[in-house]
């Protein structure tokens, strides 16, 4: 199901906000960039959220559908996962994306 779908001028500030502090999600995120070279590129980002806050039992359930559900998915170029924001900061993202 999906819980939330962002819009074109949303800023990756905006999408890490939407994700809840205490409950799992899986998240894909289009990433668009400039590289070194000056050249517009995008990579699309698998985001598998499981903070400390979670119940136990809904990170199990995550961490054990998330292959199965990602292999649904077309296009996915980056996966990471958090369970803090700071392990998915635009620094991480962008040095990923690179």
């Amino acid at each position: 199901m999906v819980e939330k779908l962002g819009q074109p001028d949303e800023s990756y500030d905006d999408f890490t906000a939407s994700l809840p502090a205490d409950e799992c999600r899986y998240a894909v995120f289009d990433f668009d960039f400039v590289t070194d070279e000056n050249c517009q590129k995008s990579k699309i980002f698998f985001i598998a959220w499981s903070p400390d806050g979670a119940r136990v039992r809904s990170k199990m359930l995550y961490a054990s559908s998330k292959d199965r559900f990602k292999r649904e998915l077309d296009g996915i170029q980056v996966e990471l996962q958090a369970t803090d924001p700071s392990e998915m900061s635009i620094d991480i993202v962008k040095g990923r994306a690179l």
